[in-house]
């Protein structure tokens, strides 16, 4: 065997060896998914004992899409719904769903349409913010209330400034925490390169299939990443926290559902106009945030006049998971007054 035969010979042995590689990953991350997949519910069992408090986990109709809750406080105590962001799910509120519920709140935590348990209708536009937005309208009425305290994160707190201003007769108080008012996203956008490159991901969510395909390629890795890798405070996420991420990433159609939400933000711009939020409203920032400028915080007088900031430094996006006891001070305190 000459030389270029050798070289030929080791060459085919180095491509086999990759291409059995990855084919063994692939199948490790498959198997994995499925397993996820397959013990959601006694993953979400083990969640709800690790609460700290007595919650239920129930599912409840709202504008015709099947959403996975978790319920936990007095009945009769005031409604306060948290609503999580991307790529979470309700159990991002672990911190937080006791010591509002021992505060005496009825503290409702859906996991919203597109996520984890919840049903995840077909179509860019199911995504759109006026219908994300009605959810959490039907879901105070399906509670039994007509209005509701709402505290919320990333994606959450978008959903939540646009509720306010669409439905301020259902809000009491608003709470948002690393989610910028929509009028600051777009000046930000519009006139900071550094937003502009720290929000480079919402322009790849708008690829076909590439996004959920990757992400979805193996759901503790990208558990991982995304909440490990980017929090600032270490120990925010336990393996025992990751493994719950994790399956929620895992559902089927989930990822493609979440990043769904993106794709319809820059599609189908909200019905109405934007409004001045009058209800009392408190802003947590963390300061460290990898997507999120501080800028982001600036200028918000006159749009929400009642307005309450609060930065925590040395922290990253987040931030309920890794300053659980300042945030919530800060919302306790808030709610009292």
């Amino acid at each position: 065997m000459d030389q270029a035969q050798r070289r030929w010979l080791l060459l085919g042995v180095a491509a086999g060896a990759s291409a059995a590689a990855t084919v063994w990953l692939i199948r490790k991350s498959q198997t994995q998914r499925l397993a996820l997949a397959d013990h959601v519910d006694e993953i979400t069992r083990r969640a709800l004992a690790r609460l700290g408090v007595e919650a239920e986990s129930l599912f409840v109709s709202v504008n015709g899409v099947r959403l996975h809750t978790v319920v936990a406080g007095p009945k009769e105590g005031p409604l306060i719904i948290l609503l999580h962001g991307f790529p979470e799910c309700w159990f991002t509120w672990r911190s937080q769903i006791a010591p509002l519920a021992q505060a005496g709140y009825r503290v409702v935590v859906p996991d919203q349409r597109g996520y984890n348990l919840s049903a995840k209708p077909s179509g860019v536009e199911s995504y759109q913010i006026d219908r994300l937005t009605a959810d959490v309208g039907e879901l105070i009425h399906v509670m039994g209330r007509e209005r509701a305290i709402i505290a919320a994160h990333d994606w959450g707190g978008a959903v939540a400034w646009r509720f306010a201003m669409d439905y301020p007769q259902m809000l009491d108080k608003l709470i948002v925490m690393n989610a910028p008012h929509p009028v600051a996203l777009a000046r930000e956008l519009s006139h900071n390169r550094s937003q502009r490159m720290k929000s480079w991901y919402m322009f790849f969510f708008q690829l076909p299939w590439l996004p959920e395909t990757l992400l979805g390629f193996d759901p503790m890795f990208s558990a991982r990443l995304f909440f490990r890798r980017t929090a600032v405070r270490a120990g925010a996420f336990s393996d025992a926290d990751l493994v719950v991420m994790a399956a929620a990433l895992a559902q089927p159609g989930a990822l493609l559902a979440m990043i769904h939400w993106y794709r319809a933000a820059f599609r189908y711009p909200p019905l109405r106009r934007t409004q001045v939020i009058e209800k009392p409203t408190l802003l947590i920032w963390a300061e460290d945030d990898v997507a999120l400028g501080k800028s982001l915080t600036y200028g918000l007088e006159k749009r929400v006049p009642h307005l309450t900031l609060h930065y925590i430094p040395h922290c990253g996006h987040w931030v309920q998971n890794e300053a659980p006891d300042e945030v919530n001070e800060q919302m306790l305190t808030f709610l009292r007054l």
